[in-house]
C-alpha cells in the first residue's frame, strides 16, 4: 500500500503508543498533526494508530496532509489496527526495529519528541547521539507538554556539568512547551542551516 510519494519536507514525530494520563498529551498530538499539515509538511512516524501516535496521524490526515508510517511487522497488531493503516498515504513495514529507526531517520528532515515511554526516549536519544557524532544537523525538538521533558534536560545539564557532553550545542534539542511554537522553531532552524551551508559553500570557492 503506497501512494505516490510527494516531494515535501517531512517531520518525524516520536511519541507514545498509549495516551498517557494527562489528556493534554493527546490534544497536543492531534494539534501537532494539524500544524504539520497546515504548514504543508509531511509526517513520518512509527505507524501506530493508537495513543498519541494515532492522534498525530489523525491530525495530519484530517487536514489533507501526507503521512508515512514505518512499523516493524511484529508491532503491527500491538500498536495499530490493520484497517486504520490503510488510511496512511505510505506504509513501510520493516523486518525489525533497527531498520525502522534508520528508515525514519533517512526519510525525515526534522524530529519532534512528544511524551512517550522507553521507546520514545530511545528514539530521540539515538538522534541526539548521531548529531553529537556529526552524522546530521537536522532540527530536534522536545515537545515539553506539561513539563514532560524537564527531567531529561536536568539530566543533560548534569552530564554537561560532569564533563560528558563535549558538544552540548549539537546534542541538545530545543525545549518547547507549546505546539504552536514547534513548526516555526523548526523552520527557523532550517533557515539557519541553509544560511550556514551557503556560507560554507562560498568559503570553499574562495
Amino acid at each position: 500500500m503506497e501512494k505516490q510519494e510527494q516531494t515535501i519536507r517531512r517531520i518525524c514525530v516520536y511519541c507514545g503508543s498509549r495516551p498517557g494520563v494527562d489528556p493534554d498529551y493527546m490534544r497536543a498530538g492531534k494539534a501537532l498533526g494539524e500544524a504539520i499539515a497546515a504548514s504543508g509538511y509531511g509526517l513520518v512516524y512509527g505507524g501506530g494508530t493508537k495513543g498519541i501516535m494515532g492522534a498525530v496521524a489523525e491530525g495530519v490526515l484530517e487536514n489533507n496532509g501526507h503521512v508515512m508510517g514505518i512499523i516493524p511487522e511484529f508491532l503491527v497488531d500491538m500498536e495499530a489496527t490493520r484497517d486504520q493503516l490503510e488510511a496512511l498515504d505510505e506504509l513501510l513495514i520493516t523486518p525489525d526495529m533497527h531498520v525502522r529507526k534508520h528508515t525514519m531517520f533517512e526519510r525525515a528532515d526534522a524530529f519532534i519528541a512528544l511524551p512517550g515511554g522507553i521507546g520514545t526516549l530511545e528514539e530521540i536519544v539515538e538522534i541526539m547521539t548521531w548529531a553529537q557524532l556529526g552524522r546530521h544537523n537536522k532540527p530536534m525538538i522536545l515537545g515539553n507538554i506539561g513539563g514532560f521533558w524537564q527531567p531529561m534536560i536536568e539530566l543533560m545539564d548534569h552530564m554537561l556539568k560532569e564533563g560528558f557532553l563535549h558538544t552540548s550545542h549539537q546534542v541538545r534539542p530545543q525545549l518547547i512547551d507549546h505546539v504552536s511554537d514547534m513548526i516555526p522553531a523548526i523552520e527557523a532552524l532550517w533557515n539557519e542551516s541553509a544560511v550556514s551551508d551557503g556560507q560554507e559553500s562560498l568559503i570553499s570557492k574562495m
